[in-house]
């Protein structure tokens, strides 16, 4: 039986009853585009595998649940959110904490970081920034075939704002931690904007966490845009319990001799699809994409890349890696797009996976797509076990067999954990990886609910 027909009505009638809702608090240049949007959603409906992005993900056992959809800002116990710590070691960060995708303080301003940088809440940005915001707002989503992007531009009322205006730079990581904290199940829609002009540097780092036993679901958009010779790396680290579902779409437009990496890191959740969009619209731009997961029980974890080669001596790499134990399943869906144009491509893609037992599963599909003829590119993709000849090796050195097949899982994750710039968080991530392959985080870190 068809679930969706039942989800779209009840996501109808939460927009229809919106106006008295959500809409009037919500910042005027987010509502001219909610209606229009909506009817994008209606028309393309809830993917489902005849989507071929979403052919190995299927979406029914979250989105099919009678959540409350989470418009705007719902009382709730601040206070527990602000006990949250990452349990980070000589993390130096500038830190600020989002509940359930709503900044606590709202639309009271923004604050202006040492070196210029600004950051608050989307609602805040489009008072303050008007005329910067509407420039860039719902500009560089690219994807027309996912009905879940649509539907949180006719939702979302808050997210992040980042602003880096030419030629700054902050000496430190911003770290936002997006926490979901409830005494009901919910729907969360949150989006996010961020600007990096000409010559600026900026580091992001996105944890995501679940403090409470709820069933939570979030669909996220994040446009970022990095301009001229402009520098900008973010790193999401997901940690979330099995009651929780995350769908993130990341687009990332990039200009000229620009350079741009986003590392995802998915240690817990019962399902999470990141979805990232890489568009080299300026000679000389560079970009990175990475990616590992860890899966049991009956965990999803999907990714989906694709990188947009539209202008010549552009550089792109994408390296994901997974590990899968129990019923757990995994997807890679990665995609190199060469356009006539865009001569002196240098391309590379690579999914390897780790399956640990006979009933996880893995699907793999690379793909180039190339309209030019000077360009070097290549892909490849990998589902297997762990490597007998180095296992017999380190075993042949008076290693045991469980302690070898560990280390070897380590090193294999490692490959990824390694691009990470944080030094202190590259050394926690190396230490959670190393539990979970242990079998000693049977839950997501700084959370009291056990994970069945």
């Amino acid at each position: 039986m068809d679930y969706r027909p039942e989800v779209i009505e009840r996501l109808s009638a939460a927009f229809t009853e919106g106006p008295g809702t959500f809409l009037k608090d919500s910042p005027g240049l987010f509502n001219r585009y909610r209606e229009s949007a909506f009817k994008d959603f209606l028309r393309l409906g809830i993917p489902d595998r005849t989507n071929e992005a979403y052919r190995y993900t299927n979406l029914e056992k979250f989105l099919n649940y009678k959540y409350q959809e989470y418009f705007f800002p719902q009382p709730a116990d601040f206070r527990e959110a602000e006990k949250f710590h990452c349990e980070v070691e000589d993390l130096d960060v500038w830190n600020m904490v989002l509940l359930n995708g709503f900044f606590p303080h709202g639309d009271e301003g923004l604050v202006m970081l040492p070196g210029g940088i600004w950051l608050g809440s989307m609602r805040a940005a489009v008072k303050q920034f008007p005329s910067l915001v509407e420039k860039h707002y719902n500009r560089y989503v690219t994807d027309g075939t996912d009905g879940l992007v649509p539907l949180n531009t006719a939702l979302a009322s808050d997210g992040l704002f980042i602003y880096a205006p030419k030629n700054t730079a902050y000496t430190k990581p911003i770290q936002i931690v997006n926490l979901l904290h409830s005494d009901r199940d919910i729907f969360v829609q949150d989006r996010n904007l961020v600007v990096v002009e000409e010559g600026a540097q900026l580091s992001l780092l996105s944890c995501d966490h679940a403090i409470s036993p709820q069933r939570f679901l979030t669909n996220t958009i994040t446009e970022i845009y990095v301009g001229p010779n402009a520098h900008f790396d973010i790193i999401r680290v997901q940690n979330q319990h099995n009651n929780s579902g995350k769908i993130t779409h990341t687009f990332i437009h990039q200009e000229r001799d620009s350079f741009a990496s986003s590392s995802n890191i998915s240690l817990h959740g019962g399902l999470i699809r990141n979805a990232t969009w890489h568009y080299l619209g300026g000679e000389n731009a560079e970009t990175h994409s990475y990616g590992l997961f860890l899966a049991d029980k009956e965990q999803h974890i999907a990714n989906f890349v694709k990188v947009d080669h539209a202008a010549p001596n552009c550089n792109s790499t994408q390296l994901f890696k997974g590990v899968l134990d129990d019923n757990a399943s995994g997807a890679f869906n990665g995609r190199i797009m060469v356009h006539k144009d865009a001569q002196k491509t240098n391309a590379y893609q690579s999914n390897n996976n780790i399956l640990l037992s006979e009933t996880a599963r893995m699907d793999s599909k690379p793909q180039l797509e190339i309209y030019a003829d000077d360009v070097k590119c290549s892909h490849g993709a990998t589902v297997g076990q762990l490597d007998e000849n180095a296992l017999f090796y380190l075993r042949s050195r008076g290693i045991d067999v469980r302690e070898a097949r560990l280390m070897l899982m380590f090193a294999f994750a490692h490959e990824v954990v390694k691009n990470i710039t944080i030094e202190a968080l590259r050394d926690r991530i190396d230490e959670l990886v190393n539990k979970r392959l242990r079998g000693e985080l049977s839950r997501c870190a700084s959370c009291a609910i056990q994970c069945n």
